[in-house]
């Protein structure tokens, strides 16, 4: 398979997976609402059950991941340089992206805990 036939894949693969992913989560929203509806719930109800649902620290979730993906980019590629070795690149990236994972779930647990306590 050459290079180009790859390069034509890639946009193909990338919006097919985001337009499955938007397309879910449209039905699954509308799905869960429509439960909501069939139990009897008032609007009221329904929208205090979806806002106790909501992380308050999402952002700072993505935010921890997009930092650790970076430094994972980064180092993988200033290896790369001084080294001369590609497969480097991809190792560090999914290692920190996962890292990356980790710190931020145990970083909002700590402030989640912290905001129950006060």
């Amino acid at each position: 398979m050459g290079e180009g036939l790859i390069a034509l894949f890639i946009p193909i693969v990338a919006i097919t997976v985001t337009g499955i992913v938007l397309v879910s989560y449209f039905y699954f929203h509308s799905k869960e609402k429509q439960l909501m509806i069939e139990k009897g719930l008032s609007f009221e109800q329904m929208i205090e059950i979806l806002r106790s649902r909501k992380d308050p620290y999402g952002l700072l979730k993505v935010g921890i991941i997009i930092l650790f993906f970076g430094i994972g980019l980064g180092t993988g590629i200033l290896i790369r340089r001084f080294t001369g070795i590609d497969e480097f690149v991809p190792l560090f990236i999914f290692a920190m992206f996962g890292l990356g994972f980790i710190v931020a779930h145990f970083a909002s647990q700590k402030l989640a805990n912290k905001e129950k306590r006060e």
